[in-house]
């Protein structure tokens, strides 16, 4: 009899045994849940009073998924408890709720199991599970190093222009750069201002620019230049795929503002080295980071639809970034020189990409252009606003970026649940949600028979 109920309770425990995918999105969801429940409370705002739920719920999904669009403005609206908590949620959300939770447990000096060595590996795209704890423990020891060296390097300016405060401003901007998250605490001076008081400031806008850029390339890629120093060629096939597409994905759109947008008459009053710095900057922001230098509303529709195109690729594998990632974008590219060419396999710096990786990243192409698509259609049916402005909105949400052409806090409670869907989703990654949501099937060992299809 107790070994028929043993037989029972450890079958009934496989069944419903959760895989790392579900793990990463019920940690997301279950940290952004309680969050919301904190910032309603009157101690979390500036005038001690309740906060509205879907409000709440908001700011929290936009923080944990490092996004920056925001119902209320950051500095104004919430107390000093309440961007706490926003701090928190971002550096929660840069990291990896699974990869925070190992942390704990490494503190504690406990065993880390083969399932939540799984999970971690999903949650910072390990290539190896075996090399999990110690690409952790670089990753910490990394963001640490990298925020307090940034918030260090702002201190000087923002003490300056905002006294002693100026401390917590620097820690705050410093680490909301390196997350790629946008979130600020200049709306002191004017509310969702963000940093253009400083469109001209060499120094704040080449601090901020570099910690955007660190955590946006993923420490997948700064372990393998750590390791190899400044030998290209010794990389791994995917550093050399996210340095190149990063360069390319950061000077051409710039050059483009320079040449294009800043060009306009709206920025007529502009000196030539803010021009430069804006066009670099709005280039390096767009790629999930959420700050901006000038008035975006005032860009070109060519302009805005680069920096949507940015917004969807987002930064790279393993990083603080969201997006569909940089590599994902170069492997389709060269998928597609490839059928040019007539060549039967997809190769790269030397390398043959494998046909399971072209396959997964058409797999997340596709579902965030559906998303993205979703999303600006349900947003537009319900606003009576621009299709493009819409489209801008939709792009910053999914790639979870938080720029905004201002209308975010003026939308209705459906365009704000769409958006809260479409940062959630975005931030959890797309493989991870395809692998979470669709059932795994059996591989058979038979294969069914070939036919052909017409396609182009």
């Amino acid at each position: 009899m107790n070994l028929k109920f043993e037989a029972n309770f450890f079958d009934v425990k496989k069944r419903i045994r959760i895989s790392p995918f579900r793990k990463i999105i019920l940690g997301f969801a279950g940290v952004i849940l309680l969050a919301a429940l904190i910032l309603m409370l009157p101690i979390s705002s500036a005038e001690g009073k309740f906060t509205p739920f879907l409000d709440s719920l908001f700011t929290a999904t936009s923080a944990t998924c490092v996004t920056g669009l925001v119902v209320h403005d950051t500095a104004t609206y919430w107390s000093v408890f309440g961007q706490s908590v926003i701090l928190i949620l971002i550096q929660i959300g840069g990291m990896g709720v699974i990869t925070l939770g190992s942390i704990f447990v490494m503190a504690a000096h406990k065993k880390i199991s083969l399932a939540q060595r799984s999970a971690m590996q999903e949650s910072i795209n390990a290539q190896e599970m075996g090399s999990v704890v110690g690409f952790t423990g670089f990753l910490l020891k990394g963001m640490v190093i990298i925020e307090l060296t940034g918030a260090v390097l702002l201190m000087p300016v923002m003490i300056k222009d905002f006294g002693i405060k100026g401390i917590w401003y620097a820690f705050f901007h410093s680490i909301s750069a390196f997350c790629n998250a946008g979130f600020d605490l200049m709306g002191v001076r004017e509310q969702y201002s963000s940093l253009t008081a400083y469109t001209g400031n060499i120094y704040v806008n080449t601090v901020i620019m570099l910690l955007i850029i660190t955590g946006g390339i993923g420490f997948l890629t700064w372990r393998d230049i750590c390791t190899h120093g400044i030998h290209f060629s010794r990389y791994r096939l995917q550093t050399k795929i996210v340095l190149v597409t990063t360069a390319i994905l950061l000077l051409l759109p710039a050059v483009f503002y320079y040449v294009n947008d800043l060009a306009l008459s709206a920025f007529d009053g502009m000196t030539p080295t803010e021009k430069i710095l804006a066009s670099l900057f709005q280039s390096v922001t767009a790629r999930t980071a959420g700050f901006n230098t000038i008035d975006l509303a005032k860009m070109s529709h060519a302009g805005l639809t680069i920096m949507i195109i940015l917004m969807l690729i987002g930064g790279s594998p393993g990083s603080t970034a969201g997006g569909m990632k940089t590599t994902t974008i170069a492997v389709l590219v060269m998928s597609m020189i490839a059928v040019f060419k007539q060549k039967e396999n997809t190769d790269c710096f030397g390398r043959r990409i494998e046909d399971d990786t072209v396959k997964h990243a058409a797999a997340i192409f596709m579902m965030y252009i559906l998303l993205f698509m979703a999303g600006t259609l349900v947003i537009s049916m319900n606003e009576d606003i621009p299709f493009l402005t819409c489209m801008f909105e939709a792009a910053s949400a999914i790639g979870t970026v938080g720029v905004t052409l201002g209308i975010t806090p003026e939308l209705g409670t459906v365009s704000h649940i769409v958006l809260i869907l479409l940062m959630f989703l975005g931030r959890v990654g797309g493989l991870t949600l395809i692998y979470a949501t669709v059932a795994s099937v059996r591989n058979y060992a038979y294969k069914l028979p070939k036919e052909k299809i017409m396609v182009g």
